[in-house]
């Protein structure tokens, strides 16, 4: 099965910089876009970053200028260099794929279990 494998979270201060790794295992065909979501204690799920497969980003308007999605397509890898870091940044952040295990299958999401951010001092 297709696995999605999240790490480099941690704790951190305010103004810190923290780089995330979601690394896709097992037997995969295609991947298309890759993203992360994030989700605080009473607060929606919200898209931070995607990427496509020809290498378009897409950034909330909250991490603009902060946060760097990035991807490296032979190691089916996506990251997520965050600098700049503030107490509101503090969530679990999912890794999110879309793609497909064999060309004759339907495009399907992709999960990963989460990892945790948190920003305080």
């Amino acid at each position: 099965q297709v696995q999605l494998v999240e790490s480099g979270g941690g704790l951190v201060q305010p103004g810190g910089s923290l780089r995330l790794s979601c690394a896709v295992s097992g037997s995969i065909f295609s991947i298309n876009t890759m993203g992360w979501y994030r989700q605080a204690p009473g607060k929606q799920r919200e898209l931070v970053a995607a990427i496509t497969s020809g290498g378009s980003t897409n950034y909330a308007d909250s991490v603009k200028g902060r946060f760097t999605i990035s991807r490296d397509n032979a190691k089916n890898t996506v990251y997520l260099e965050m600098n700049s870091l503030k107490p509101e940044d503090t969530a679990v952040y999912h890794c999110n794929v879309g793609g497909v295990v064999a060309h004759w299958t339907p495009r399907r999401d992709y999960w990963g279990q989460g990892t945790q951010v948190t920003v305080s001092s």
